[in-house]
């Protein structure tokens, strides 16, 4: 379970939290996860649910709460700090999901959200970690890597090296059903104040309410959103 505080009730809670974040999962494969017993996953999983810092999806799957993102929103982030007023101002642009991801290693984590209030959406639950191998954001975050991470991400993804060629000379990407069957997006990076690209700014939501070529329909708005956050940091 990771590091231990010789508190046992919150070392188990806070193994609960990290089995979550690395994606929605029961209580079985909660179980598993944690090396907990059915009946300690389940009442740890119910009050931090209660609490907020969890919440259980239709398909009765526990993902992160929003009560993670109002906490990390009270630590010194300045990009995340900056992306409580970009991102939302892109939604309401777009009518569509947006996220901000930043690499860690060979996955991009979700670190901000901002979803449109109802209709058909691509959730995607701040602290969900996503594959480096398909996707626009994916994309985006290799296109900028260093050559040894980018040599260790191509080996598995469905993009090649021309895609992430193509995506530095027009400054933005685009995925069709990658990542997620019926899925679409197009997505941007985000500048630091050094003019590295440390994130990448996304829209997303269903093929058949934003098309085929989501990039030209949503990149100009996404690259003057990556560029009002470059301006904050």
């Amino acid at each position: 379970m990771g590091q231990h505080s010789g508190i046992g009730v919150l070392d188990k809670a806070v193994a609960v939290l990290r089995a979550v974040a690395q994606d929605p999962c029961g209580l079985a494969e909660l179980c598993t996860r944690t090396g907990l017993p059915r009946a300690t996953a389940h009442r740890l999983a119910v009050g931090l649910e209660v609490h907020r810092l969890l919440r259980r999806g239709a398909d009765g799957r526990w993902r992160p709460g929003a009560a993670l993102t109002e906490l990390a929103g009270a630590t010194s982030d300045p990009l995340i700090e900056a992306s409580a007023t970009v991102l939302p101002r892109l939604r309401d642009i777009t009518g569509e999901s947006v996220q901000l991801y930043r690499r860690d290693g060979m996955q991009r984590i979700c670190i901000a959200t901002a979803e449109p209030p109802s209709g058909l959406r691509d959730t995607v639950p701040v602290g969900s970690r996503l594959p480096m191998t398909a996707g626009s954001g994916a994309k985006v975050l290799a296109a900028w890597s260093d050559p040894g991470t980018q040599r260790a991400i191509l080996v598995d993804a469905v993009f090649g090296e021309r895609t992430l060629l193509e995506v530095r000379r027009r400054g933005w990407a685009q995925s069709i059903a990658e990542r997620e069957a019926g899925v679409a997006s197009v997505s941007a990076p985000v500048r630091d104040a050094n003019g590295v690209v440390t994130a990448a700014i996304s829209v997303s939501g269903p093929v058949e309410r934003i098309g085929r070529k989501p990039g030209a329909r949503w990149a100009a708005d996404l690259l003057g959103a990556a560029e009002a956050l470059h301006v904050k940091l």
